[in-house]
């Protein structure tokens, strides 16, 4: 199977607007969210002084630009048919199905989490892996 290659530029954009998505949502979200793990806004990840504050944020960054090269990684194995909106939405929606959500349930079900926390971290992976094959399918190879 040829390996169509990687836009780089792509991947970078995908990231940010991941990135962008996930703050937008969680910030729609964050007070349900909170109280799906049962912790209070004061728990808040990132609310201490200095560098340790940052360090959720730089760890998803760094985990944006992670998944958009293996997404794209992906999307160049399947071949120039999945670099269109339409395919790279379907491809992301795919692995989201397949890898994230499917982990997440196992994970949440043997931990005792909320189905409303499920819900809402299910439904911010599944907007992060549509921006980024939307993002990569619109640049293209």
């Amino acid at each position: 199977m040829p390996f169509a290659g990687i836009n780089h530029l792509a991947v970078l954009v995908a990231a940010i607007a991941a990135f962008a998505f996930g703050a937008t949502y969680y910030m729609i979200l964050g007070k349900a969210w909170m109280a799906a793990l049962g912790k209070s806004p004061e728990d808040r990840p990132g609310k201490g002084k200095g560098a340790a504050a940052a360090v959720p944020f730089v760890v998803a960054a760094l985990a944006q630009l992670v998944i958009a090269y293996v997404l794209a990684g992906l999307m160049g194995h399947l071949g120039e048919a999945a670099y269109s909106a339409r395919g790279g939405a379907f491809t992301g929606a795919l692995v989201w199905l397949g890898f994230v959500l499917t982990t997440m349930s196992v994970n949440h079900a043997f931990q005792g989490a909320k189905r409303g926390l499920t819900l809402i971290d299910g439904g911010h992976w599944l907007g992060v892996f549509l921006v980024q094959g939307l993002v990569l399918g619109l640049f293209g190879i």
